[in-house]
C-alpha cells in the first residue's frame, strides 16, 4: 500500500500543475487535479496487482518498461476521459491525455525503479541475515582446535 500512496501523492501534483496551467482555472483545474489521479491510483492498484503474477511479474523485473508502457495505454485513456467530462473540451481533455500522462509516464518509471530497488536491498538483507545465521550456527557447532584451549 505505500507503493500505492507514494504513487498517488506524485500523480496529484503533476495532475495539479498541468490542470492549472492547461486551464487556468484554479477550480476547474483542481476537479481535474482530484478526479483524475484518483481514478488513475485505482486502476494503478489493479494495474500492479495484475502484474504481480508470476509469468508478468518476470517480465517486469526484466523490462519494466514493458510494464510501463501498458500503464501508459491506460494512463491516456482515464486523462482524456476524466477531462474531458470535467471540461467538455476535447482540445483541453486531449492535451492533458497528452501532456499529464507522458510527465507521469516518466515519473511512474523512476518510482517503479525505486521500489524495484527497495524490494531487491531487502531481499538481499534477508539472505545475508539468513546466510550470517547460517554462518554462526555452523561456527557454534564447530570442533574447538587444540590451539584455542591451551590459550
Amino acid at each position: 500500500m505505500k507503493k500505492t500512496l507514494t504513487f498517488a501523492v506524485l500523480h496529484f501534483s503533476v495532475a495539479f500543475s498541468l490542470a492549472y496551467l492547461l486551464t487556468g482555472d484554479i477550480i476547474i483545474g483542481s476537479l481535474i487535479a482530484m478526479t483524475e489521479p484518483m481514478v488513475n491510483t485505482v486502476a494503478f492498484y489493479f494495474h500492479d496487482k495484475v502484474w504481480q503474477r508470476n509469468k508478468l511479474l518476470r517480465v517486469a523485473l526484466q523490462a519494466p518498461s514493458k510494464k510501463t508502457l501498458s500503464f501508459a495505454v491506460l494512463h491516456f485513456s482515464v486523462a482524456f476521459l476524466v477531462t474531458y467530462l470535467l471540461t467538455g473540451d476535447a482540445f483541453i481533455g486531449g492535451l492533458m491525455a497528452t501532456i499529464e500522462p507522458s510527465v507521469n509516464t516518466v515519473v511512474f518509471y523512476f518510482h517503479e525503479r525505486f521500489w524495484q530497488r527497495k524490494q531487491n536491498i531487502q531481499f538481499s538483507l534477508q539472505c545475508h541475515h539468513h546466510d550470517l545465521q547460517q554462518h554462526g550456527q555452523e561456527l557454534s557447532e564447530a570442533p574447538l582446535e587444540k590451539n584455542a584451549l591451551s590459550a
